[in-house]
């Protein structure tokens, strides 16, 4: 359990109640389930905003405790301030890359006519608002590279809207497109318009602020975009009526030739797959505006059974990466002219999961493996499919490739949790690929010598082996007086590979706290079968596992219960959320981002209709019964009654105002609900540890966020972590 620091052990919050009615219920399946902050569900409620303030005070006030927050924060600030880039990629007759000089809000776009020649400014998102809150969210260029067509978020919202602008003079076009969202950009070839995805205007609330709304997404559209032209004007060239919730995304071939659409009804890795010869549109997609007619995609497949995702073609004989029978995945072919006979390029990995391919240098494939949560790149023929080499690399993980099928020279980012990144260059070219540093970054004053990164393998309740790396100082002597923080997320197939965190490395250096970040079951770091065993009736394997990486800290001596805190996002926060409920005993610390806390409404709203896939919904009795077992809002329970002197550890959830994936709602009723139970409704409780919220404005699910709300998020969440652990600054 976790407790505040000495002088502060006695302190008990006052907490101010959320309005409650007792008599709002949901009746799911002959039971009642009782839903009394159903008011914190309306961000516009007086209710809610006089909630959200009260608790915007309490936790400032709390968090004036925290005695570290200033030396964390300047020293957060300082790692920070290190050059960012991305790969560079050659569109037209120019390169591209994305490039933050360090603290700067949001990365620039630069233009350049060689890799290592001068560069310009094409495109800086910091002009965009004083505040740096408007974000670059997407961007294609056409395929003569004349135009950019990219979309803008505000406050970290996933709406978007998009603008075009000339590249050579610089020139904003007149094209606004907006009510996007979840969207693909794809050019035709013939550099006059390109594809976007978006959902009908809403008839009401027009002026609402976007990315305050609640209401479910449904109906995403496919539609052409003619440059010049007012978006009333567009083509919508898909959408099903049956299915509203279905979502899709477009993309042309290399050649020109082939629109494929992709079609999926959830986060699952599985998606229809259609297509559309564009050739056969003898006056193009100029013609066809104005015909009232959706394309006429033919079918290649019409289930969700596997997943299907584009590699090459060569005309009509395709390449995909698929999991069709090959749950780490493989590479398989078809003519379209002949849709039932598939044949497998390269076969399934008995042991690797195939995270991605690329095809490169006209005739060669770029496979990207994943062996134990670690990244290796082999080239291959694409014909045959055939290794040529092994492109060798260190521990760590592969967050960017570029190269086109024209190029012969690709690029790729690694990273790892000691190496921020190095963009490294290999001309394909050659008979002996050999790989070269292009850009390495580096941090001042941080020396990476100082620090080890290990990986173990701990048994589940099961017995099943998880991994798990931790990064901390060398020469920690294993005492079990250490702070530890550990990281998971635990789901929809995605897996935690080794990055590089300043705020981690400065918890190590500052405070000798251990870093740990546990691949559960849910995520997929070893393909579908791994993701499976953490999802839909098998969930509870997710928290088993995430428990069992914590008890083996303190059991090694790492660290001890009241030091040991765990942090999640996302689902990574409903992850954490469950965890202190079941084993409340076991942590002194929880930090839950932007999590999933109700099981039973979260398919309600916005996008949280895709979630079914991975969580089940609670309109299936069976799939009700799996998540009123473990949904965060309705299992708090009170410890002490069940082992004496036990309580909640000191928790901080995090969430936005504008974030309108995992809506703000879901934290505000667990908080409400973690307020009522364990405190407010218990004369003399035992609860002491503070249960407190940070609710950031002008922020969302955390893409786009400047990098000062970064820093800010990191020095509130990780000096509370220092504050209850009595964890001293060292240094």
């Amino acid at each position: 359990m976790g407790c505040l620091s000495e002088a502060d052990t006695t302190m008990r919050l006052q907490y101010i109640e959320a309005k409650r009615d007792d008599s709002v219920f949901d009746c799911l399946h002959d039971r009642k389930v009782a839903d009394p902050y159903r008011t914190l569900e309306d961000p516009e409620a007086k209710e809610t905003q006089e909630f959200v303030q009260n608790n915007v005070l309490l936790t400032a006030s709390v968090l004036e405790k925290c005695v570290t927050r200033d030396k964390l924060k300047n020293q957060i600030t300082a790692y920070f301030d290190y050059p960012k880039y991305s790969c560079p990629y050659k569109r037209g007759k120019h390169f591209f890359y994305m490039h933050n000089s360090g603290l700067q809000a949001q990365s620039v776009l630069y233009i350049q006519e060689k890799v290592e020649g001068d560069a310009e400014m094409l495109l800086d998102p910091n002009t965009w608002s004083e505040d740096g809150t408007v974000a670059l969210a997407i961007m294609k260029f056409s395929e003569d590279a004349e135009y950019l067509a990219y979309g803008q978020s505000a406050s970290g919202s996933d709406w978007i809207t998009i603008k075009v602008i000339h590249v050579a003079d610089r020139v904003m076009q007149p094209d606004t497109l907006s009510w996007v969202k979840f969207t693909s950009l794809t050019w035709t070839h013939d550099n006059k318009g390109f594809f976007y995805n978006r959902y009908p205007e809403p008839k009401e609330k027009v002026d609402i602020d976007a990315g305050t709304d609640t209401e479910k997404n449904l109906f995403h559209e496919l539609y052409y975009h003619l440059l010049g032209t007012d978006q009333s004007e567009d083509e919508l060239c898909w959408r099903n009526l049956e299915h509203p919730q279905w979502l899709s995304q477009a993309e042309i071939t290399s050649d020109g030739q082939y629109l494929l659409l992709s079609i999926e009804e959830g986060c699952d890795p599985v998606n229809r797959l259609y297509y559309f010869d564009l050739t056969t549109l003898l006056q193009g997609l100029e013609g066809f505006k104005g015909s009232n007619n959706q394309l006429p995609f033919k079918k290649l497949v019409d289930n969700f059974e596997a997943q299907y995702q584009l590699v090459a073609n060569d005309k009509s004989v395709f390449t995909f990466l698929t999991n069709k029978n090959a749950p780490r995945y493989k590479l398989t072919r078809v003519d379209l002219n002949h849709p039932s006979n598939w044949t497998d390029v390269i076969p399934e990995s008995k042991t690797d999961v195939l995270v991605s391919a690329d095809c490169v240098n006209l005739q060669q494939l770029l496979l990207c493996y994943m062996r134990d949560v670690k990244h290796q790149l082999q080239l291959h023929d694409l014909q045959t499919g055939s290794l040529l080499h092994h492109l060798h690399l260190e521990i760590g993980s592969v967050t960017e490739i570029s190269g086109r099928r024209q190029d012969s020279e690709i690029y790729f980012n690694f990273t790892s949790f000691l190496t921020p990144g190095i963009i490294y260059q290999c001309d394909l070219s050659s008979m002996e690929p050999e790989v070269k540093v292009l850009r390495e970054t580096a941090v001042a004053n941080f020396d990476r010598a100082l620090f080890e990164t290990k990986q173990v393998f701990v048994p589940s309740k099961d017995d099943i082996k998880i991994p798990m790396f931790l990064v901390a100082q060398k020469g920690l002597v294993l005492d079990g007086y250490h702070p530890a923080l550990l990281h998971g997320y635990g789901g929809f197939n995605i897996s935690l590979t080794p990055s590089f965190s300043v705020a981690h490395l400065v918890l190590a250096k500052h405070f000798r706290a251990v870093v740990a970040v546990a691949n559960i079951r849910g995520g997929g770091e070893y393909g579908d079968e791994w993701h499976k065993a953490g999802s839909l009736s098998n969930k509870q394997n997710c928290f088993d596992d995430f428990i069992s990486c914590g008890e083996y800290l303190i059991k090694e001596g790492y660290t001890q219960p009241k030091k040991l805190c765990i942090e999640g996002g996302s689902n990574g926060g409903l992850l954490v959320a469950a965890c202190i409920n079941q084993r409340p005993d076991l942590f002194g610390c929880a930090l839950a981002h932007v999590g999933v806390m109700d099981m039973l409404r979260f398919h309600k709203f916005t996008i949280g209709h895709a979630w079914t896939s991975d969580y089940g919904c609670a309109d299936n009795e069976e799939e009700f019964k799996w998540l009123i077992k473990y949904s965060p809002l309705h299992n708090v329970r009170r410890p002490w009654e069940q082992t004496a002197g036990v309580q909640y550890p000191p928790t901080m959830l995090l969430t936005a105002d504008h974030d309108d994936r995992v809506v703000p709602l879901h934290s505000l009723k667990f908080l409400a609900t973690l307020h009522y139970e364990l405190c407010t409704s218990v004369e003399n409780s035992p609860q002491t540890n503070p249960l407190i919220a940070r609710i950031d404005t002008k922020a969302g699910h955390g893409s786009g966020r400047p990098t000062q709300k970064i820093i800010d998020e990191a020095s509130d969440a990780y000096s509370f972590f220092a504050m209850v652990t009595n964890s001293n600054w060292i240094g």
